[in-house]
């Protein structure tokens, strides 16, 4: 009943005008470390970890992701337990090698001690699982059902400002936009349990951060979404946005160089290619699974570790979408390891 509500809550928010919420607007330097914290005036945000892991049970992949929802609604309830900001929580553990796709979610209303989003730092934490920073690195525990995370992930290069120096372009109308940065090339170190048995881990991750107010275009019904750790050291990040229709709505991408400025670049520069599709034998939902993606000129050939990691979250946020570790391979072979989120396949994405 708990998430029922919850539920309800997070829609309602979702209904609220786009001037109830912070505004998103261009030209808002991002100032650390106070932008690695929440942004609770603004409608939606996440903290979302993905990572391709080493171990002795072979290759890994993980996704942690910490959302908050602002409720407008609610905020006319002061009580302590007023559900004002919601939080929920995802996680996943891809086990190629037994061909095993774990994952767990939560729900919860903040609650000082118990369920909070810090303002100051990174520091999300929603019934025993958290994100942290604390001494310029990242600690990650999840314990869920099925398999526990203690992961450390320490950068090793300084944020990536996503966009016009985090101003992130969603659609085509200026305020269809997000403020986003990603910090990639984490270097990963800690433990990984599987139904009791418990596994060194090392590895390399992502860490996206976000927030917005308004979203998804109206016509849009959901998105693909790559974040790639090249093996050079190179990272890259590309996006589009699909219309009910079948139609690209938006697209962009910025690719970082071992050395030297990141390139950002928008819709001209950036296409998706279909190449194979997986159907889900739960849903039925169709995915593209295998995609070739083209950035400023590169081509990316990107494959699963492992078809099946579809994502049922229709407990929390109410979402059914497909979160995969990812190879990326260029002309010439192996370029590096990655996620691929694809969303709104099965029905349009919610926020």
């Amino acid at each position: 009943m708990r998430r029922i509500v919850l539920l309800l809550f997070a829609f309602a928010a979702c209904l609220a005008t786009a001037r109830d919420f912070d505004a998103v607007t261009p030209g808002k330097p991002l100032e650390f470390p106070r932008d690695r914290g929440a942004h609770p005036g603004h409608r939606i945000e996440w903290w979302y970890v993905t990572g391709n892991l080493e171990s002795p049970r072979g290759p890994l992949g993980f996704q942690v992701t910490f959302f908050r929802l602002r409720n407008r609604d609610a905020e006319k309830d002061p009580g302590r337990f007023s559900p004002a900001q919601v939080m929920f929580a995802h996680a996943a553990l891809a086990d190629p090698g037994r061909g095993r796709f774990l994952h767990d979610q939560r729900t919860g209303r903040v609650l000082a001690g118990l369920v909070e989003a810090r303002t100051d730092d990174t520091g999300v934490r929603l019934d025993g699982w958290s994100l942290t920073r604390a001494s310029d690195a990242y600690q990650a525990r999840i314990e869920a059902d099925g398999f526990t995370l203690d992961l450390t992930l320490t950068p090793t290069q300084p944020p990536l400002a996503q966009g016009d120096r985090g101003f992130s372009r969603k659609g085509a109308a200026p305020a269809q936009a997000s403020y986003y940065y990603s910090e990639p090339q984490l270097r990963v170190a800690g433990r990984v349990g599987v139904k009791g048995e418990v596994v060194p881990v090392t590895g390399v991750a992502w860490l996206d951060h976000e927030w917005s107010t308004e979203y998804l275009a109206p016509d849009a019904k959901g998105w693909d979404w790559l974040g790639a750790n090249l093996d050079d050291g190179g990272a890259l990040m590309a996006f589009r946005m699909r219309g009910k229709d079948g139609r690209i709505l938006w697209a962009a991408g910025t690719y970082r160089p071992p050395s030297g400025p990141p390139q950002a670049f928008g819709p001209d520069d950036v296409r998706f290619t279909v190449r194979r599709e997986w159907s889900s034998p739960r849903s039925g939902t169709s995915y593209p699974v295998e995609m070739e993606i083209q950035v400023g000129g590169r081509t990316f050939r990107v494959t699963p570790l492992m078809d099946d990691q579809e994502l049922d979250a229709r407990a929390s946020t109410g979402t059914l979408y497909w979160e995969g570790a990812v190879r990326v391979e260029g002309l010439a072979g192996a370029l590096g390891r990655g996620y691929l989120e694809l969303t709104g396949y099965a029905e349009r994405v919610p926020f």
